[in-house]
């Protein structure tokens, strides 16, 4: 199980949202930028790692881990750390990135320029399970980082990877089922996928969704001897989906709180500290 301390930090990463925590004068924030198929997110920390501040913006500038808008990319990148420049009155410029496994050097190095051409300096790059471990702390099993576009998994042995994987199917495609079923356009289709009203509704829509998922990662840890689970991102916000991935690979499954800010807090956390 998390720690208080990791429970505690998830706390403070989505409150920092709309609270700014005070900054020791002289200290060295870092920045991690959480470039997703659905939304960005930079979530800036102390050199204890604690969070300080929180930016997000809904954008679909990614499809399934590849970038379709650069300019639209930068653009809110730039927006979101100026915000962050403002709230925390430091211009850091010490920042990390993730991608899902598997992704291309090409690729990587089109996620690492949006971030520098908003004046951050890319310290660190790592894949998105990875990251959200950092939070997480697994030593054996496996971290599932499932986001708008793709569902993507680390195993972990004595606490290194060995094995990753990336498939496309995230929030998106739940999306799409919402729109065939109810007639709604896509950005119609997120908001209800997110109302708590319609929580029970669309849990039983997107289940199909839900099993190819957990379907995906059954066949990926098949032979690595996994006895436990993690779920993170974004789309594991929805209601009940551990309970489908438990019936699926079954061992046990677990959600953290606040699922949505484990990865990005996992890449600021991968920023070197000063004097490392």
């Amino acid at each position: 199980m998390l720690s208080d301390k990791t429970i505690k930090a998830l706390g403070k990463a989505n409150s920092a949202l709309r609270r700014t925590a005070a900054v020791k004068a002289g200290e060295t924030l870092r920045c991690g930028v959480d470039l997703g198929t659905a939304s960005i997110i930079e979530v800036v920390i102390d050199q204890d790692d604690r969070p300080v501040a929180t930016e997000m913006q809904w954008c679909q500038v990614a499809r399934d881990g590849l970038v379709v808008d650069y300019m639209g990319a930068v653009e809110v990148v730039k927006k979101l750390t100026a915000k962050l420049y403002q709230r925390t009155g430091t211009e850091f410029q010490a920042a990390a990135i993730a991608v899902p496994p598997g992704t291309s050097s090409g690729n990587s190095n089109t996620h690492r320029y949006i971030v520098e051409s908003a004046g951050l300096e890319v310290q660190a790059l790592l894949d998105e399970p990875t990251a959200a471990n950092s939070v997480l702390g697994i030593v054996d099993g496996a971290v599932v980082d499932i986001g708008g576009g793709t569902t993507g998994l680390s195993v972990f042995k004595d606490g290194q990877v060995v094995y990753e994987a990336d498939e496309a199917t995230g929030g998106t495609h739940m999306n799409l089922v919402l729109m065939g079923r109810y007639g709604l356009t896509f950005e119609q289709a997120e908001k209800f996928k997110l109302s708590p009203a319609r929580a029970d509704e669309v849990r039983q829509a997107v289940h199909p969704v839900v099993e190819k998922m957990a379907s995906i990662v059954q066949r990926h840890i098949a032979g690595w001897d996994v006895d436990q689970v993690w779920l993170v991102g974004g789309t594991v916000t929805q209601q009940g989906i551990e309970d489908t991935f438990a019936d699926i690979l079954g061992v046990p499954v677990f959600k953290p709180p606040h699922p949505m800010m484990v990865t990005p807090l996992g890449i600021a956390m991968n920023v070197p500290k000063e004097g490392h």
